[in-house]
């Protein structure tokens, strides 16, 4: 495989969940399993990131957020579901609250199943989506 060109930058949103994917996203972020030996560096803004990370069902009050955020990543970028929740609604399926699942108001490039999934599977979605958006970037040229 040849080598990637640059480090990646990544935006964690929860767009209402119960934060079992979150705990692993930090999980993946500490000593043990250090995200950032990869080059894969978590920023606190969506103006500055590379992909989007979401975890949890879209709630109704999220559903304008999840948008608003996707508008204000750059182009071009990726979208990474972590966990069941966000791509099939998991076990909040049939709660009032939730409007659906995430590829049904942004589009999504990668999905990392696991309720919740273990931090070597987000680390393995997020270097899928940094392999596709480099393809994308060479196709650009």
């Amino acid at each position: 495989m040849q080598a990637l060109k640059r480090a990646i930058w990544v935006f964690h949103l929860n767009t209402g969940g119960c934060n079992g994917c979150d705990i692993e996203i930090l999980a993946a972020l500490t000593p043990r399993y250090d995200l950032e030996r990869f080059g894969i560096k978590l920023v606190g803004s969506p103006r500055h990131a590379d992909v989007l990370l979401i975890t949890g069902p879209v709630t109704r009050k999220m559903e304008e957020r999840l948008k608003r955020v996707y508008a204000q990543t750059p182009d071009p970028k990726m979208v990474v579901v972590v966990g069941n929740c966000g791509s099939s609604k998991g076990v909040f399926h049939h709660h009032y609250n939730v409007v659906g699942p995430v590829d049904k108001f942004v589009p999504v490039d990668v999905y990392v199943p696991g309720c919740p999934p273990r931090p070597e599977a987000i680390i393995y979605g997020v270097a899928k989506a940094w392999i596709k958006l480099e393809k994308l970037k060479e196709e650009k040229k």
